[in-house]
């Protein structure tokens, strides 16, 4: 228990447990058709196992027109899963602002040859919305909707590498159906030396 409420960690590991049972099944029962490179995509992901240090610049209120950014520091680690698969991402960022800690299951779809990504923040312990989408050339780019005070928004979320030790991952929101969009969160990874 943490400030008099319950904690949610248990229901969180038990839909994560839940998604990749499902996972696992629906990747043994899809058919597949011809993948666009060797692999469909499923090896997206396998540059980013191991340990990062993160830099975090998070607009403090996304679609509010303030414009006031908020800095973090901490870790990201990233294990692959299910051969591959899939793959656990676990965040732990600090900073002015007080602290992240969340959770990333991102899922490979062997039948549309694309990922989906499920966050969740240990605020709340509550999974999002997936996003959706895939890689092309080097550029991974994943789309869905989430709730932000009361109303439905468009996310974009964007992962790219600017050398191969280092990555960039940029999440915009839109309110207006996706005609324009604000950044609001910006993390700069740079491998840990092993």
């Amino acid at each position: 228990m943490q400030n008099g409420m319950p904690t949610r960690a248990p229901r969180l590991l038990l839909s994560f447990a839940l998604a990749l049972v499902a996972f696992a099944a629906s990747a043994q029962q899809a058919p597949t058709s011809a993948p666009n490179t060797a692999d469909g995509g499923q090896h997206d992901f396998e540059w980013e196992t191991g340990a990062w240090k993160t830099h975090v610049r998070r607009l403090a209120k996304p679609l509010s027109g303030t414009g006031a950014w908020v800095e973090y520091d901490g870790t990201t680690v990233v294990r692959p899963v299910l051969d591959g698969r899939a793959n656990l991402v676990e965040l732990r960022v600090e900073g002015s602002a007080g602290v992240i800690q969340g959770t990333s299951l991102r899922l490979y779809q062997p039948h549309a040859r694309q990922w989906s990504i499920h966050y969740a923040s240990m605020h709340d312990g509550m999974l999002t919305r997936p996003l959706h989408g895939s890689f092309h050339d080097g550029r991974g780019e994943f789309h869905g909707e989430e709730d932000l005070d009361g109303r439905t928004i468009f996310v974009r979320f964007v992962i790219t590498r600017p050398t191969p030790d280092t990555a960039r991952f940029e999440q915009s929101y839109s309110a207006d159906g996706g005609r324009t969009w604000e950044v609001n969160w910006v993390a700069t990874d740079t491998r840990v030396a092993q």
